[in-house]
């Protein structure tokens, strides 16, 4: 039997076994691929897992998540606005 320290990550999971219902398809490595972010690398984490594990409490945990990301989002473009308003921006 192999130890449990030399399995690869994606072989074993601690604390349920609500991901491996993906057949391959971890939500990290999908989260690592498409290059996102914590927020909505999270709120993907959530919605992948909702049917197996926390049900509408996981859909209402992605949906902050991107309450957050748009927040965060959305300062970042206002930003961007007011500098390209203030002389000598481009």
């Amino acid at each position: 039997m192999i130890a449990e320290a030399q399995l690869s990550a994606n072989l074993k999971q601690i604390g349920g076994q609500h991901y491996k219902q993906f057949q391959g398809f971890e939500p990290w490595d999908v989260i690592n691929v498409w290059g996102l972010g914590y927020l909505d690398g999270n709120a993907i984490k959530y919605i992948a897992r909702w049917k197996h594990k926390n049900g509408v409490q996981d859909l209402k945990k992605a949906i902050h998540y991107l309450e957050k990301l748009v927040e965060q989002e959305t300062a970042h473009l206002e930003r961007s606005e007011d500098e390209l308003l203030q002389p000598g921006g481009t």
